[in-house]
């Protein structure tokens, strides 16, 4: 049985509507269906690069004939003694492993699974460390067979799996036909490589790839039935076809939802999920993100925030109920009706089982493809993207030459705490003053983002969360969590791509345990510190309002005192 849609429109049902209408008249779906790329831009060689990124259409039938040869390599690879896997890859090609490891957990005889998509070496040694070196299976996953971090692990574990004889027994590949990770896994003897060839239906880019090898394949080793998993999928493409009616069309809902509304102002999806679903919804923040944010418009997905009275919120939100029927929480459903009162639009979807999952990564794919079209933006590219990686490039150069970055004198160095970016005071004093100049930078419907490449640990992750609540507490913006390195193959393009609607605070730290990479002159954690650096010059080149504050010393102690300045500049702003 496929999720259940309600929408809680009000006063907006109108826009919607108008929105559906379009739609209808443009022969949307039809459209779509036949791939007319129209739909999204008159640009002759945009339109021949959407050509080549539909295959998400009809690749769900096309991977229903693999899901017993799946099934089969599963059991062999768990057979041959494996029990833990590491999922290297980022974006597209690693988010949706995750949602299926938090939705499905490990069933018996199968791999537990992590996915490593970061350059964090804390993040690295503990992955790499959970089991018995022969018991670990690592799935080297990415489109282009080029991505950089994706590159640097699989050199690194290829090198640690030397130890046990037989490093390309450890390792699979799932890549694009042609592409350098294919080469790599025959010339390192991979156990095995899969491979989508985009003549055989498969030319998908990475955000829409879930149901495709690049999901299917991690799914199947922790035990997904993959063949119940795109029957939903194949159920909601029926649902959602060229003869069904817009109005029974749950996607045409969601993205007529989207794209009309945020003509309106309401530029934010805040999506309410429930413990279940969470994974899910970053997921779709991603999507979401990716896919809208770029020719100065966007919707900014927003996961995780603390909930407020519904009065508490601006004219600027959509609002996304995600539950799971078996597991309701009944505090989130009263919350969710009462922001429908006061005059909130609402989309509540409650799955009725969890592998509604297939389906709804379908809904979601069209809903975002739809909105797109409304908008007037081409959803399947990623202009920005390509910019923060250009200048990581570039960084890494100028660090093989000199030993060393460039860097910008500091606007304040204050202990284990350096200050970089550009303020209106042009001598803060202390850190508190900073952070408080730097927020009172938001104009009003502005969202704050932290962009945090702090070490992957618990107490640090729970220290950025509660910088976050703190200064939505205390000043009422949307706000936002961006994991780098993760963030810049997802929520990235919409910083740097879309409209200058944020303020951007990057977290970073000198390493104290450092990793090396196999055959590079520089190690993880002075990747990751180049990848942050690209990024902030990348939004800096953009105009964005963007402060870069690097710990230095004891980063446990160094975190405390950004958390405390934060509490005291967010303090002094709320009592203005």
């Amino acid at each position: 049985m496929a999720s259940i849609q309600t929408l809680l429109l009000g006063r907006h049902a109108a826009a919607v509507q108008a929105g559906l209408e379009h739609l209808h008249a443009q022969r949307f779906f039809q459209r779509l269906w036949d791939k007319d790329t129209s739909l999204w831009t008159s640009d002759p060689s945009a339109q021949a690069s959407i050509r080549n990124r539909l295959g998400w259409l009809t690749i769900p039938k096309v991977m229903a004939g693999e899901t017993a040869s799946l099934r089969q390599f599963a059991q062999a690879v768990h057979g041959a003694g494996f029990t833990h896997a590491l999922l290297l890859g980022m974006g597209g090609s690693g988010l949706f492993s995750e949602v299926c490891r938090k939705t499905f957990g490990v069933t018996a005889k199968h791999l537990e699974l992590t996915v490593l998509d970061t350059t964090d070496p804390t993040a690295i040694r503990a992955a790499g460390g959970q089991c018995p070196l022969k018991q670990l299976f690592a799935i080297v996953s990415s489109k282009s067979g080029a991505t950089s971090e994706v590159s640097a692990l699989s050199t690194y574990f290829y090198d640690v799996f030397k130890a046990d004889g037989d490093p390309g027994a450890h390792c699979i590949a799932i890549t694009d036909a042609g592409t350098p990770l294919e080469a790599q896994a025959t010339s390192w003897k991979f156990r095995r490589s899969f491979v989508h060839d985009p003549n055989s239906g498969a030319d998908v880019g990475g955000r829409f790839s879930a149901l495709t090898y690049f999901g299917l394949v991690p799914a199947a080793l922790i035990g997904v039935d993959t063949e119940r998993l795109l029957k939903s999928a194949i159920e909601m493409l029926e649902q959602c076809g060229p003869n069904r009616s817009l109005q029974d069309n749950p996607a045409a809902a969601i993205g007529a939802v989207l794209g009309a509304l945020v003509k309106t102002g309401r530029d934010k999806m805040t999506l309410l999920c429930t413990p279940p679903l969470e994974s899910f919804g970053a997921w779709v923040e991603q999507l979401v993100a990716e896919s809208t944010g770029k020719s100065g418009q966007g919707i900014a997905p927003l996961i995780g925030e603390p909930l407020r009275e519904p009065g508490a919120y601006g004219s600027d939100r959509v609002f996304v109920e995600l539950q799971l029927a078996c597991a309701m929480d009944p505090a989130l459903d009263r919350m969710v009706l009462a922001l429908a009162d006061a005059g909130h639009p609402v989309i509540r979807i409650h799955w009725q089982d969890r592998y509604d999952l297939g389906g709804e990564v379908v809904k979601w794919s069209l809903a975002t493809t739809t909105a797109g079209s409304l908008m007037g933006i081409n959803p399947f590219d990623e202009p920005n993207v390509q910019e923060s990686k250009d200048r990581t490039k570039a960084l890494l150069a100028q660090y093989a030459r000199d030993r060393d970055f460039p860097q910008e004198p500091a606007l304040l160095t204050n202990g284990d705490v350096s200050v970089y970016g550009s303020l209106k005071t042009k001598a803060p004093g202390s850190l508190a003053p900073c952070l408080s100049d730097w927020l009172q930078q938001a104009r009003s419907n502005d969202y704050v983002a932290i962009l945090s490449f702090l070490p992957r640990t618990a107490s640090l992750d729970g220290a950025v969360r509660a910088m976050r609540n703190n200064i939505a507490t205390a000043i009422g913006h949307a706000t936002m969590i961006g994991v780098g390195p993760r963030y810049l193959h997802s929520t990235g393009q919409l910083f740097k791509g879309g409209p200058d609607a944020g303020l951007f605070l990057l977290l970073t730290n000198d390493e104290v345990q450092d990793l090396s990479i196999p055959g590079e002159s520089f190690t993880f954690g002075v990747l990751k510190y180049a990848q942050a650096l690209g990024d902030f010059q990348a939004m800096q080149q953009k105009g964005r309002r963007v402060l870069h504050i690097h710990l230095t010393g004891d980063l446990e102690r160094a975190t405390q005192r950004l958390m405390s300045a934060i509490n005291e500049a967010v303090t002094a702003i709320a009592k203005r």
